[in-house]
Formats: C-alpha cells, sequence, structure tokens
C-alpha cells in the first residue's frame, strides 16, 4: 500500500511539472536571442554587412525542428522564402547571401546559390512534414530537392552524377570545384528514397569524402579535372579548415549502422590523433602533407565530439565547449557547437536511413 502511494505521490509531482520542460535546448535558445531577428532572419554579427546566409538559414531550421519548436521553424522558413527565393521555395533556389547592400538598401547581395544549405533546407522540410504530420512542408520539400537537381547537380565524366556547390561559377569545360562538406552522407543517404540520380549521389559522393583526403584530412576544396582525376599535388590552397572541419561532423554523426560510416571514420583517422595530440583540434591542415597549423576555435572542439571515438579524447573537447562557449559574436562557432554538443547530449540522432530522431519525449511530443 505504502508502495502505491509513493507512486501516486511521484506521479502527481511528474505531472506538475511544465509541459516542455522535458525538451528545453538552453543552448538554442540563447541562439535565437543573439542571432535570430524576430522576423526569423538568422544574423551574423562578425561582418559588417549584418549578413544573413542560406546557410544560417538552413541549419536554423535544423534546430528548431530538432528541438520540436514549430513558431521557430515556420518564421525561419518564411523568412527563408521571402527573401532569399522571392517568395516562392518551389520554384527557386534560394540565394546564398543577404544583408546591407548600401546605407539604405537591405536585400540580397549575390543571387548565387549554395547547394549545401539548399539540402539542408530540404531534408529538414521532408523530416518536419513526417514528424509534424505537414504535408505542405513534404510538398515543398520535395519541390526543393527537384529544384537542386536541375539546377545544382551535374555528371561528370569518370565520376558520374555529382552535387555543386552552387548553380553558378564551379564547371568549366574540363574541370569541376566541389567541396566535401556540401553534402552530408546522412542526407546523401536520406535522398535516396527519390531515386536517380540521388541513388548515385550517395556513392559518388563518398568518393569524393574518401579520394579528396590521401592523408586523412579533408579539404576544404577541390579539383576535378576530366581524364586527371583529383588535383591533389602540395598546393597553398589545398587546405582543410573552417569549411572541412564540417565532414568530421557529418561523418561522426551517422548512424553505426550505416554501412559507409566505419570506412569514412577509418580514412579519417589522423584527424582524431592530432587533435587527441595537441588537446585540441587544428584550425588548419596541409592536405597533401598534414602538416598543421593553429588551433581551432571551440566550435572546432564541438564538431569533433561525434567524431572522436575515445571517451577520454571527447572528455577533453567537451570541457573545452563548456570552459569556452560561444559568445554572441561567433556565429559558426555556434553553429558548429549546437550540431556537435546537441548530438553529444542527446538531443537527437539520424537512423541509418539518414532520418532524424528527435529527443522530444512525450511531454514534447504532446506539447505542439
Amino acid at each position: 500500500m505504502k508502495a502505491f502511494r509513493w507512486c501516486a505521490l511521484a506521479a502527481l509531482m511528474l505531472a506538475a511539472l511544465p509541459l516542455r520542460a522535458a525538451c528545453t535546448w538552453p543552448a538554442w535558445e540563447q541562439f535565437k536571442k543573439d542571432y535570430i531577428s524576430e522576423g526569423g532572419r538568422v544574423v551574423d554579427p562578425s561582418d559588417t554587412r549584418k549578413i544573413t546566409t542560406s546557410e544560417g538559414q538552413s541549419y536554423a531550421l535544423f534546430f528548431a525542428l530538432a528541438a520540436n519548436d514549430r513558431s521557430a521553424f515556420d518564421q525561419l522558413l518564411t523568412w527563408t522564402r521571402d527573401n532569399l527565393a522571392s517568395g516562392n521555395l518551389n520554384d527557386n533556389l534560394p540565394a546564398w547571401l543577404w544583408g546591407q547592400k548600401d546605407k539604405e538598401t537591405w536585400a540580397v547581395i549575390d543571387t548565387n546559390s549554395a547547394s549545401d544549405a539548399d539540402v539542408w533546407i530540404a531534408w529538414s522540410l521532408l523530416e518536419a512534414g513526417r514528424l509534424w504530420k505537414h504535408p505542405d512542408y513534404t510538398r515543398t520539400g520535395k519541390a526543393l530537392l527537384k529544384r537542386i537537381v536541375s539546377e545544382e547537380v551535374v555528371k561528370v565524366p569518370g565520376l558520374g552524377a555529382m552535387l555543386l556547390p552552387g548553380k553558378v561559377g564551379f564547371a568549366d569545360e574540363n574541370v569541376w570545384r566541389f567541396n566535401p562538406s556540401y553534402l552530408p552522407p546522412q542526407l546523401a543517404s536520406y535522398f535516396t528514397r527519390f531515386g536517380t540520380p540521388w541513388t548515385t549521389l550517395r556513392e559518388t559522393n563518398q568518393r569524393l569524402l574518401l579520394e579528396s583526403a590521401p592523408k586523412g584530412f579533408s579539404p576544404d576544396w577541390v579539383q576535378y579535372q576530366k581524364n586527371k582525376g583529383w588535383r591533389l599535388q602540395q598546393d597553398k590552397s589545398l587546405v582543410g579548415g573552417y569549411d572541412a572541419i564540417r565532414v568530421y561532423l557529418w561523418v561522426g554523426m551517422m548512424s553505426d549502422k550505416d554501412p559507409q560510416k566505419a570506412r569514412l571514420l577509418t580514412r579519417f583517422q589522423p584527424m582524431a590523433a592530432k587533435t587527441m595530440k595537441r588537446g585540441v583540434p587544428p584550425e588548419k591542415v596541409d592536405v597533401a602533407t598534414g602538416k598543421r597549423t593553429g588551433n581551432g576555435p571551440v566550435g572546432f572542439s564541438a564538431a569533433m565530439l561525434p567524431f572522436l571515438q575515445q571517451r577520454d579524447a571527447q572528455a577533453v573537447q567537451r570541457q573545452r565547449v563548456a570552459d569556452h562557449f560561444p559568445d554572441n559574436n561567433a556565429y559558426y562557432s555556434y553553429v558548429l557547437t549546437l550540431f556537435g554538443q546537441g548530438w553529444d547530449q542527446h538531443r537527437f540522432r539520424f537512423t541509418a536511413k539518414g532520418e532524424l530522431i528527435p529527443d522530444w519525449g512525450q511531454e514534447c511530443a504532446s506539447s505542439q
């Protein structure tokens, strides 16, 4: 009888807790205060033009979804559609750069697209449609994915279908320029459900990741030349830094059941070794020689949390993030931290098929 009374009391105490207590994400709430305007615009204050990028909008959409923050998601989506996509994400890829053009004008600064943002926006819409049971999100996500295929995917001789970094400026007659961090492997796996060219892209993206990192370090940018393959000779421009750090982040967040993950972890093991040796990730690495330069900002440590496989090594980076958490003028470090620390805190996971497993809890699921 006493046990029954104790259980009943515990149930009453739990019922008295706020509904959203189980799904509060303090770092996300602070990010919204520091970086997102009331209208749903992610502002990078480090640039004097107070810029917004499609990348920033795309990441924030993911965080809003992972946090079960429907109101923020809708605000971000509406701003992105109206200001970066001429009011229609079904028919237009978002422009990648928006900000203060002159003293009196705030508008799109560069109309080119950025495919890393585009795939995250499409994926977030499709998963929002699935998780929140909202068919309009699904329709827009599918339409955006078709637009990506028509404007940003090309067939490269010797490789096959590849995702260009943007719709303009990355393909010449015999040379193509790629960014290995632009298509996370879990998103590539997710999109295979839509058939060609995504079934091919998943494999060619794996080739890009593996073959562009001969010493185990991903480059920020790499060129592929017809009949000659990857141009990986030693060059001052062939370094891995602020773009490449995302490669290790994406790989670390892949499901352990994803058949591509083990091979990628093995290939990039030298990056883990360099991080453990110094106790901090390198800021930049020469891809051809493996020589490191500088120490990466705190966001790099957060990005390495999912990737490092040793608990002691994770603990070192976890402590650095806790001691030097990004402030309100460190947009890029902050988004890397939301990804890496958020994953480390089990706020979300990805399935082997690239679907989101959010940690909303029953309280969160019922508080939409």
